[in-house]
């Protein structure tokens, strides 16, 4: 496999903002515990939380390399909002995520 084919191009919900491009286990894995965590229907997941919740899904082996796990969090929630499988729930202060 390419580098670039071991990367995924990360989006933003804003599209005149730029995101980085990152590795596709870090990826996938932070959006399976995302997803996991996040429901369909109710009040929603409170974003503070959703790092927490990530750390926890995810394999100690695969934590030690994954790196920031509130930056990646971050960069796949705002990536997946942009393909529209997040969705934040209007009016919510503090933020909360609904999966669409």
């Amino acid at each position: 496999m390419s580098d670039r084919e071991n990367r995924v191009q990360t989006r933003h919900p804003d599209p005149t903002k730029s995101m980085p491009a990152i590795d596709r286990w870090k990826y996938e894995a932070v959006r399976k515990a995302i997803l996991a965590a996040v429901p369909t229907t109710g009040e929603g997941q409170l974003f503070k939380e959703l790092p927490g919740k990530v750390r926890e899904a995810i394999p100690a082996e695969s934590l030690e390399n994954l790196g920031s796990v509130s930056w990646y969090t971050t960069t796949v929630k705002l990536d997946l909002e942009a393909r529209r499988e997040l969705k934040r729930v209007p009016g919510s202060r503090p933020q909360r995520l609904l999966r669409c």
